[in-house]
């Protein structure tokens, strides 16, 4: 199984990918692990990864045409045939479906996996939208970029690749496991395995901390058109309050699809 990482700090996975059943598998030949350097993929002489959202707010966005660029440049020019061939395309995102057991489980059935390791305030929109078939969460908590929730899911299922663990009963019986449970004759993650065609402003990356512990609202930066696909009005209308309704009216969708249980105790 091969796993690529596209991050802005390649050599953060120097450490996670040099131990233990990783290491093991790697040197067995079961896996192949590749890190890109996301700055590899700009134009501009300063190599730009990110820049300021539209609508205002804190934060740097990381920008969508670098990213575009690298997945493209390793899965070829469309993420849906990519994810119909065996090949996921993961955004880590706060703001995304939780990772459970079931999650690791379909990833290990592919044949690929491209792990996108977001930082600053989040990733522009149209990642989510148009490129990535999974945004998946590691917790309720926010980190400082998605390096640290890509090496724990590139473990969670590594283990699960047949021969990485020597003994394949350890995977079964363990915490977790759906064997001899009623959960194993439910949909493995029906939610989380839906290709993300996404309705136009829904990813973000952190939980809200305007308005109980909601999801994020979306963020956009520049640039404002690409390929076709638009920056919402809203957000350059210069209209605070407007904005300010759009941005909570579309953290409460997020939040009702990728995480309903939060909304029980959201004001």
């Amino acid at each position: 199984m091969k796993f690529d990482l596209i991050t802005i700090f390649p050599e953060f996975f120097a450490g996670p990918l040099d131990y233990g059943i990783v290491r093991r598998a790697r040197e067995a030949r079961l896996i192949e692990t590749r890190v890109h350097d996301l700055r590899d993929f700009t134009h501009d002489r300063h190599r730009t990864v990110d820049d300021r959202p539209f609508g205002g707010g804190e934060g740097m966005v990381m920008k969508p045409e670098p990213l575009f660029e690298a997945v493209e440049t390793l899965v070829g020019k469309s993420s849906g045939p990519a994810a119909a061939s065996g090949t996921a395309i993961v955004l880590l995102s706060a703001a995304g479906k939780l990772f459970r057991q079931e999650t690791a489980r379909r990833f290990a059935a592919l044949e690929r996996m491209v792990l996108i390791c977001g930082r600053y305030e989040g990733v522009d929109e149209r990642v989510a939208e148009y490129l990535a078939t999974d945004e998946i969460s590691i917790g309720d908590f926010v980190l400082s970029g998605g390096e640290l929730a890509a090496a724990m899911i590139l473990d969670a299922v590594t283990r699960l690749i047949p021969g990485a663990l020597g003994n394949e009963d350890s995977a079964v019986n363990e915490s977790f496991s759906l064997e001899g449970t009623s959960e194993a004759k439910a949909p493995l993650d029906s939610a989380a395995s839906e290709p993300s065609r996404r309705k136009p402003g829904l990813a973000s990356h952190h939980l809200e901390n305007r308005g109980g512990g909601i999801l994020d609202y979306p963020h956009y930066t520049r640039p404002q058109t690409f390929r076709g696909w638009d920056v919402p009005e809203v957000l350059v209308s210069g209209n605070h309050e407007e904005i300010r309704r759009w941005r909570r009216a579309q953290a409460l969708e997020k939040t009702r699809r990728n995480r309903p249980d939060l909304l029980e105790r959201a004001r």
